[in-house]
């Protein structure tokens, strides 16, 4: 399929798409007349790197996990697990800090209540 087409099925731009190859994210093969193409396995990884921007994941640490999803080896497979390990660390660090901050508003939220109940009483 052509870019345009991957585009379209994961909702990635093109640019995202371009920018995502210039990082080592996604390979493409090309035709003679040097234009983009991929397969469908493309969509998942595009689905995969999306998840792990949207989740605050540099386009450097996802980098240094793809060598060992497309072609794994030992030495790939021991840096992408330390990769790894330091961004489920960075993730659960910062899920502690929203459920915090969740928990904070819920209160807030129930003195407010609290406070218009009462004053609606009197």
């Amino acid at each position: 399929m052509r870019i345009g087409e991957l585009s379209a099925r994961t909702g990635a731009s093109r640019r995202s798409l371009r920018y995502y190859e210039q990082q080592g994210l996604l390979v493409s093969t090309r035709s003679p007349s040097g234009q983009r193409s991929y397969d469908d396995d493309h969509v998942q990884r595009v689905a995969l790197v999306r998840a792990f921007l949207a989740a605050g994941m540099s386009s450097r640490t996802i980098a240094q996990m793809v060598p060992c999803m497309t072609e794994p080896n030992m030495d790939r497979a021991r840096q992408a697990l330390t990769a790894m390990n330091q961004e489920r660390d960075r993730l659960s660090a910062t899920i502690d800090s929203l459920a915090a901050a969740r928990a904070a508003l819920d209160h807030l939220i129930n003195v407010n209540r609290n406070f218009l109940a009462t004053v609606a009483d009197d």
